[in-house]
């Protein structure tokens, strides 16, 4: 009898354990936020806020970095007052997350359409910051801002551009949280949504495929990448999209990684890896797509990882290759590629 309590108590304890690990805490709080009303009214009066103005982060210089502050509802409705806002604004922010002791965190738009929009360059002489577009900062903050500015950008547009039923048409209203709107007149719910992006770092074992678009900085040059059809797997997106854009066929199709991009709408970037068949390594660019794309040599590849300095200032025509940011995931899958390479190379 001892020994069956003790199993019991053993168990019990082991999913005493896993309920209170911070992960599973932390996630299941965010799920309660998001469907209960009040329970997210409530952590609004004790959370922090991200601010907004036409979807550009309040960020703040710090040497070579960007801090991203926050406000806590008190001092949200202090600035909001001292520029003739209403505390009622605050309904319009959107949850993003929460820290590991449920601290929830908003993030507001002081600028969209539709609302009664701050003049900018008064928050900002008010806050010591500025509104800066988040494509241009992201060299210059960390990765955990910059996920988080990522989700609080997307949600901010989506909510923007979706206050109308395309049923109905008549105005949606979002729940607390903002992770939904509801139409009031049929109760469709509809959620963000993100749309599925292929991007492949195509090799030939030696070499690997860069390609470019004209709306690039000079210089840049990326995987290639493309949106899923409606109906295709994330393989059958792969192999047409590098048939459209180079004219290869590849094999051999690995996962790599994920991202979630938010420029210019939310895309969930799906990172891959592919071959082409053997003896079919010769380009042909797709001009309606590409400006233009080439092979890469390991050395050529390596030498512009090791290159520092923002590509966006960029004017000569003669440049050497210049590759993504390391925020971006093209960056990642071509580094892992070279760390691959240079491996095989010294085993060999």
């Amino acid at each position: 009898m001892s020994l069956y309590c003790g199993t019991i108590c053993q168990r019990k304890s082991f999913w005493c354990y896993r309920l209170l690990s911070t992960y599973v805490n932390k996630t299941r709080y965010l799920f309660e936020l998001k469907e209960d009303d009040e329970a997210c009214r409530k952590a609004r009066q004790t959370g922090v806020f991200y601010l907004f103005h036409d979807l550009a982060p309040l960020l703040q210089a710090s040497g070579r970095q960007y801090l991203v502050p926050r406000l806590s509802r008190a001092e949200l409705e202090r600035l909001l007052g001292k520029f003739g806002q209403d505390s009622q604004r605050i309904e319009d922010s959107v949850l993003i997350g929460c820290s590991n002791q449920r601290e929830a965190w908003f993030a507001l738009d002081l600028g969209l359409s539709g609302a009664s929009s701050i003049h900018k360059p008064e928050v900002e002489a008010e806050l010591g910051g500025s509104f800066i577009s988040l494509r241009r900062a992201l060299s210059q903050l960390s990765s955990m801002d910059s996920s988080l500015l990522f989700t609080a950008r997307a949600l901010l547009r989506w909510h923007d551009g979706h206050q109308f039923c395309s049923k109905s048409g008549q105005p949606t209203k979002k729940n607390v949280a903002g992770s939904k709107r509801v139409c009031p007149s049929n109760n469709i719910i509809y959620y963000p949504q993100m749309a599925p992006v292929v991007i492949t770092l195509v090799t030939d074992g030696a070499r690997c495929l860069l390609a470019r678009q004209s709306s690039f900085p000079k210089g840049l040059y990326s995987a290639l990448a493309g949106f899923c059809d409606i109906g295709e797997s994330v393989e059958e997106a792969i192999r047409r999209e590098v048939a459209e854009e180079v004219g290869l066929e590849v094999e051999n199709l690995q996962y790599c990684t994920s991202q979630h991009w938010p420029f210019p709408n939310s895309s969930l970037m799906i990172a891959c890896h592919a071959t082409v068949k053997p003896g079919q390594t010769e380009i042909q660019v797709n001009l309606r797509e590409l400006e233009a794309a080439a092979w890469f040599s390991l050395d050529e590849v390596a030498a512009a990882l090791m290159r520092k300095g923002s590509f966006i200032q960029q004017q000569s025509d003669a440049l050497p290759l210049l590759l993504p940011p390391e925020l971006a995931v093209a960056h990642h899958m071509i580094k892992k590629w070279v760390e691959s390479q240079t491996c095989s190379s010294l085993a060999a």
